[in-house]
């Protein structure tokens, strides 16, 4: 197992107007034992040559990265999918000496305001995905699984709160349609409701790659009660540092070690879009890393 960041801990989630640079951000990473990170927005970090030579100044690897598209929209899907081609194009662009390790697309849904308005549990099980349209959905997310293998990158699919698939039990349902891999999420499973030692147990070597991140249930449920949204979750603290939430983070680590997992751990403590404090997000970030070396990952 490797320990990869992601721009996502730092508010990064669009090109316009980031916190940081992106050798300030990767510098910081690496001093801090990182060797690996996750792409954020396709060019934060460049592309072609440029991505690749300013991760090998850092001794940085790529993790992977994510791309959402609209599964459950025909017209969508098939407008979506050059951006999905245009993702591979830069995941293939970096070199890799260890296929173990070649970034992962992480394929996901847009989110789905209903859902983001209100995510995690309680489940309105009217907001679900409509019976009929599983097996539409699920064929659109095989043609982007085998899309990404044809281009030599194995893909994970990320359930995420606030999007079509949320639960545990979501992404059962896909896996049982589709032959993709899964990206197992600590954090987002939690408020989900589920389990995620129980999910290494279900899921084994369909798990290609690994977020590991803590989660807050009582942030969670308070904001709920609120009537506030995924962001305000966000903004309120949910996910906080590793070792600082509800997740039973050691326990989850000690299975994977247990299956064999081999590939990246991505730690991610999302942090929200604006108003981002740049000197406590790094001093988080050292502190995820030297909680998981504590852990016994050095």
């Amino acid at each position: 197992m490797k320990i990869a960041n992601a721009p996502c801990n730092f508010g990064v989630y669009s090109l316009e107007s980031p916190i940081v640079d992106p050798d300030t951000m990767l510098a910081e990473l690496a001093a801090a034992g990182y060797t690996g990170v996750d792409s954020g927005p396709i060019g934060y970090f460049g592309t072609g040559r440029e991505l690749a030579d300013r991760l090998a100044r850092h001794g940085i690897q790529l993790a992977g990265g994510w791309v959402d598209l609209r599964y459950g929209d025909p017209d969508g899907f098939t407008a979506d999918l050059p951006n999905l081609d245009a993702a591979l194009d830069v995941f293939t662009a970096v070199p890799v000496d260890d296929d173990r390790f070649a970034p992962r697309p992480t394929l996901a849904c847009p989110a789905d305001p209903r859902r983001f308005a209100a995510p995690g549990v309680p489940l309105d099980p009217d907001l679900a995905l409509p019976e009929a349209a599983w097996p539409g959905f699920a064929d659109r997310v095989q043609q982007a699984a085998d899309r990404c293998r044809a281009r030599g990158l194995e893909p994970v699919f990320h359930y995420h709160l606030g999007t079509d698939i949320e639960t545990g039990e979501e992404a059962d349902r896909l896996l049982a349609l589709t032959d993709i891999s899964i990206c197992l999420d600590t954090g987002h499973l939690a408020l989900a409701g589920g389990d995620a030692v129980a999910a290494v147990r279900r899921w084994g070597p369909r798990i290609k790659q690994v977020h590991v991140k803590d989660a807050d249930r009582l942030v969670h449920h308070r904001v709920r009660d609120e009537g506030a949204d995924l962001s305000a979750m966000v903004r309120a603290g949910g996910f906080p540092a590793l070792g600082q939430g509800d997740v039973d983070l050691p326990a989850v680590l000690a299975e994977l070690t247990e299956i064999g997992y081999t590939g990246w751990l991505v730690v991610e403590q999302d942090a929200p879009g604006t108003g981002q404090d740049l000197s406590r997000i790094l001093a988080d970030q050292r502190a995820n890393r030297a909680t998981l070396a504590e852990w016994g990952l050095r």
